[in-house]
């Protein structure tokens, strides 16, 4: 551990606290028409009784001394052009002295909890499987970690907090996993450190550009193959389906992120249909408890640079929406490693992700969703340790930390 991390505690004032409830109570709520269901977005009907359960039931003071027993910390992180930046992060170590340093990034609206169900077990010892060092920041802006405060904080702004976070703890070779922003920032940070820095990396929501004649000549021949394919045509159509029916929360926050962030800072229940309708619509039937869903949204709520801070990530990816979030990268030659989930909503057809990188492992989950970490733990994890361990086709990647 870094001599400059200092551990972190989550401790909300009782000022916000009360805050809150009055917020609640005072909340309106809009009407809705006659049998809309979920077709013109989250129904009123569970958002009130989120709201009850937020207001009436929900023990923030129970789910934070829960929070705090996942090791934390925060530590300062000078980023070329920002200045300094203090970032929380989510530190556990595997009593495994050979365990392979592994980063674990979230996207929106995810946050640090995703990674809390892989701790115990990647952290695990066994002669049968390799262990981990985890390390789960939470993005600048996002969580308890300080905000950026001027435009243009990049990809490969976010790439410098990450290898600069790892390298302070002294792990100066690591391997990777994320999805999301998550999957999008570790483009670029295995773009800008990979092989001298990551040497490896897995990723539950393998996009990338769309193939082209030019770039990927083979993979865009395929497409034409769709008619006789039906596992290449359903792939399409979901990536169809997302961009025409789910993805209207993309360009405002690409557009107009201080607009949306007034009612996100100000208005607690507009945060939680904001966020809960995307957690309740982008997971495998996962059976959310009002409670997980009312912590997930309490983080947002208490996060240290407020809930319209997230938001912005979606601006800086974009320039406003001038260009795709994958903006100054490229194919690499890291170890790369595709995890397929069923109910991910951006699917795109598998053999795509041949163009985000060297392939060495794949896998097909029969249950999962966007939130695999949060859903599948299990699976992820053995996602890692297949791809990572003993004969799997990245052993050894990390100099004198195999994991054993």
């Amino acid at each position: 551990m870094s001599s400059w991390a200092k551990p972190f505690t989550v401790d909300v004032p009782d000022a916000d606290l009360e805050l809150l409830r009055k917020k609640l109570e005072l909340a309106t709520f809009p009407d809705e028409l006659e049998n809309a269901g979920w077709d013109y977005g989250i129904p009123l009907e569970d958002v009130k009784r989120l709201t009850a359960h937020w207001k009436n039931s929900f023990d923030w003071r129970k789910a934070e001394k829960a929070i705090n027993e996942i090791p934390q910390f925060t530590t300062d992180i000078d980023v070329d052009g920002f200045g300094t930046l203090n970032i929380h992060f989510v530190h556990q170590k595997s009593k495994v002295e050979n365990a392979i340093p592994l980063l674990f990034v979230h996207g929106w609206p995810g946050h640090f909890l995703e990674v809390r169900k892989l701790l115990p077990i990647l952290t695990s010892e066994s002669p049968d499987h390799p262990s981990f060092h985890v390390v789960a920041p939470s993005l600048p802006g996002f969580g308890f970690s300080e905000a950026p405060s001027k435009p243009g904080f990049n990809g490969y702004k976010y790439a410098e907090v990450f290898n600069k976070l790892m390298l302070s703890l002294g792990y100066k070779e690591y391997v990777y996993q994320g999805g999301d922003w998550g999957h999008i920032l570790g483009i670029y940070t295995v773009n800008r450190y990979g092989h001298q820095h990551v040497k490896g990396w897995l990723s539950n929501m393998p996009i990338y550009r769309i193939p082209s004649l030019f770039t990927n000549p083979l993979i865009f021949l395929e497409l034409f193959t769709a008619p006789l394919n039906p596992t290449l045509a359903n792939a399409i159509a979901a990536a169809k389906r997302f961009r025409s029916k789910s993805s209207g929360y993309f360009v405002l926050q690409a557009t107009a992120p201080q607009t949306i962030g007034y009612s996100l800072a100000d208005s607690p229940v507009g945060l939680l249909a904001w966020i809960a309708e995307k957690l309740y619509k982008a997971v495998d039937d996962y059976p959310w408890t009002d409670d997980e869903i009312i912590e997930w949204i309490s983080i947002y709520w208490f996060s240290r640079a407020g809930p319209a801070a997230s938001a912005r990530i979606y601006y800086e990816m974009t320039e406003g929406n001038k260009h795709d979030v994958f903006e100054g990268t490229k194919w690499t030659s890291v170890p790369f490693g595709a995890a397929h989930f069923p109910r991910e909503p951006l699917r795109v057809p598998k053999s795509w992700a041949h163009t985000i990188g060297k392939v060495v492992f794949e896998s097909e989950h029969e249950a999962g969703g966007h939130f695999a970490a949060f859903e599948q733990p299990e699976s992820i994890a053995a996602d890692l340790r297949k791809m990572f361990g003993k004969g799997g086709p990245a052993y050894g990647v990390v100099s004198g930390q195999d994991g054993y």
